[in-house]
């Protein structure tokens, strides 16, 4: 079993956003309020590496206070970060609206068109996990209810991983989706932490023997799955508990139309305190994808995207390169027969992609 291993923290950076964007509230801002909303305050709220956000306080029309949340970026990756936000929560909102704030605008700033904001519904959250069964018993009736609108895979604007654009593009099968994504994660990660031989080489095997060995049987010998609307980013992190309901809450979402189990990569690993308890629970209300012997491995490689995308994020720390290599080094040694070499294996017929 391939896992990842805890790293020291990698983050020490101030926030690229100053902050008085946060100190008033911008009239942009104000006029995606309700209507007749009165303004009676605005404060720093939670915390985010490449943001600022905020709780803007106000007094409803009909006497009532009501809070919002805000987040604040800049420039044309900023813009895009609070676009696919506010589309997957739109979406996401769609399809459970117990499990996630509702989500009122995104724009740009009327005093500094490079700033930019997402703006939806405040919820007071605890500082605890949500309950394990609770929240993935709600995950899985999300997925099971919130089938592709085309039947592709991809999302309809970009979304980002942090600060990153992920692929995206409507694809009908999910082998030729993932390994398309997957292949512009490790370019974007060579781009960042610089080229590599053994990481070329690993990249490449698992590219040509991986993918297709975990990933064409899914959809293969009369097995099939479905594009299912995932968060994309479920861990500890973007998780909590609302505070008046005691129902689990999801927020920071960077959504796709992906295999459902894709949604469960950050859950693997150890230096996030949402595991394996949460992994174990979804399957108890949403079935493993056939191979079922195949899903702790599918869900490494899962992981590996996942990381490789986090060593992206932080050039010249090589903390999680070193994870993901020890990973791909698994399972290339693991699957180094291929899919063909499955397929014979178990008297399937061979299928080309």
């Amino acid at each position: 079993m391939a896992i990842t291993v805890d790293p020291e923290p990698v983050w020490d950076q101030p926030i690229d956003v100053p902050e008085k964007w946060i100190e008033t509230v911008d009239e942009n801002v104000a006029a995606k309020l309700p209507a007749g909303s009165q303004i009676k305050g605005i404060s720093p709220y939670g915390a985010s590496y490449w943001t600022r956000t905020a709780e803007v306080q106000t007094e409803q029309a009909d006497g009532t206070p009501r809070s919002f949340f805000l987040k604040v970026t800049q420039n044309e990756v900023g813009k895009a970060m609070v676009s696919g936000e506010f589309e997957s929560m739109k979406a996401l909102h769609g399809a459970s609206q117990e499990l996630t704030p509702e989500p009122i605008a995104w724009g740009t700033f009327a005093q500094a068109d490079h700033v930019h904001f997402f703006l939806c519904e405040f919820v007071d959250m605890t500082d605890d996990l949500p309950d394990v069964e609770t929240s993935m018993k709600m995950l899985a009736e999300l997925h099971a209810k919130s089938s592709s609108p085309n039947g592709k895979y991809g999302f309809h604007v970009p979304t980002l991983q942090g600060t990153i654009p992920q692929f995206a593009e409507w694809t009908a099968s999910w082998e030729d989706f993932f390994t398309k994504s997957i292949k512009l994660v490790f370019e974007n990660e060579e781009q960042s932490q610089g080229p590599d031989e053994e990481v070329q080489h690993l990249c490449e095997e698992t590219l040509s023997k991986v993918v297709p060995r975990l990933l064409r049987p899914l959809e293969t010998g009369g097995r099939r799955i479905e594009p299912r609307l995932i968060h994309g980013d479920i861990w500890d992190g973007n998780t909590s508990t609302d505070v008046e309901t005691n129902l689990p809450v999801i927020y920071d979402a960077t959504c796709i139309y992906a295999h459902n189990e894709l949604e469960l990569a950050p859950l693997r690993p150890v230096r996030h305190r949402m595991g394996k308890q949460y992994v174990k629970a979804y399957f108890r209300h949403f079935p493993i994808s056939p191979p079922e012997e195949d899903q702790d491995d599918r869900n490494a490689l899962y992981c590996l995207r996942w990381d490789m995308n986090c060593s992206t994020l932080y050039p010249g720390n090589l903390r999680y390169r070193k994870m993901c290599v020890e990973v791909m080094k698994y399972l290339v040694e693991k699957y180094s027969n291929g899919y063909e070499g499955w397929a014979r294996a178990k008297g399937e017929e061979v299928v080309s992609r």
